[in-house]
This record gives structure tokens, C-alpha cells and sequence, in this order.
């Protein structure tokens, strides 16, 4: 349903939303920008240096309130900004093993400018189809990581970032236990 670098967007953009969860700092330092860098294949100029981690960091609660946001035209006016604030200028890329994709800024921009692009130019196609209703966040109680739900029957609940589904089923489990 969608094209791989949309998903590949839309699982990065939650990935680096999902840093910041729980309470806990999951890009303490460079080292760890480097390996999510790489988790997640970013291509492109990497400075590695508290510059550039604050700059990512930063763009987590822009990306996290997407996820929050009901309203269709405010979530097109921040992807706007987004986009404009990267000067993005999209190009068709073929690299790494990758199959054509788009790229929105020049490989030597800004990293943080080039997430913020990716991840906005994802959340683009989720307005242009109608599937907002693919960002969700975790139903455990005790997490708020968000989720993009690329489920045929859109039954996605729980996130990846805790085994939270794990932990629900045996909570679940030991509450029927016990009353039974």
C-alpha cells in the first residue's frame, strides 16, 4: 500500500520519536546518534558532535506531536514547515541497494534537516491517502511510545520499544488466573 520509503520514513520518524519515552534519554551521547544512524540506515553527511545530537534531539517533540494531532490541516501545515524549513527539493535517488526512492535534501544538508524532511515528506503520502489513522500510540499502560500500524486490518496496539505487548498478555493472563 505504500511505497519503501514511506514506510521506511514512518518507521524512522517513530523510531527517533520513541528516544525520548518513558522517561528515559535513548540518545544519551553521540555514540548512540551513530547507531541509530545506522539502525536505521541513514545515508548521507553525519557530523557526530553535540551540535548535531541537539538538533535531532530537538526535532523529536515536533515529530511526536504529528502522532497527537487530529486535525488533517494542522498536521499538513507543520509537514509544510517541515519540508520548507529543509529546503527540501526532491530528487530521485538510487543507492545501497536501495530501489529508486526520493531524497528531499542534498546528501551534504544537514542531518537533522534530513530527517525532518524524510519524515515529513512520509507524512505527506499519509495525508494524500487519507491514512492518518495509521499513527497510534502504545495501548500498555505504562508506556507512550508511538506506532505506525501497517496492518491490513489496522490491529496494531502495542509498539516495539518495551516487549510491551508481551507484558500486557501476561498481566492479562495472571488477572484471569487469579479471579479464576
Amino acid at each position: 500500500m505504500f511505497a519503501h520509503d514511506t514506510e521506511w520514513g514512518l518507521m524512522a520518524a517513530a523510531a527517533l520519536v520513541n528516544t525520548a519515552v518513558r522517561d528515559e534519554e535513548h540518545l544519551p551521547d553521540v555514540a548512540a546518534l551513530s547507531r541509530f544512524l545506522d539502525s536505521h540506515d541513514f545515508s548521507g553527511r553525519r557530523d557526530l558532535d553535540h551540535a548535531e545530537l541537539e538538533q535531532v534531539r530537538a526535532l523529536r517533540p515536533r515529530l511526536h506531536a504529528l502522532w497527537g494531532e487530529d486535525d488533517v490541516d494542522r498536521v499538513a501545515e507543520v509537514v509544510n514547515e517541515l519540508l520548507a524549513q529543509a529546503q527540501a527539493r526532491p530528487f530521485l535517488s538510487r543507492h545501497d541497494g536501495w530501489p529508486w526512492h526520493l531524497h528531499l535534501t542534498p546528501t551534504d544538508a544537514p542531518l537533522a534537516s534530513r530527517m525532518a524532511a524524510e519524515a515529513a515528506m512520509a507524512f505527506a503520502d499519509l495525508i494524500r491517502i487519507d491514512e492518518l489513522d495509521r499513527l497510534g500510540f502504545c495501548a500498555a499502560d505504562d508506556c507512550d511510545a508511538v506506532l505506525v500500524d501497517f496492518t491490513r486490518n489496522r490491529s496494531r496496539r502495542f509498539c516495539d520499544t518495551g516487549n510491551c505487548a508481551n507484558r500486557q498478555h501476561v498481566k492479562a493472563y495472571r488477572a484471569r488466573r487469579a479471579a479464576g
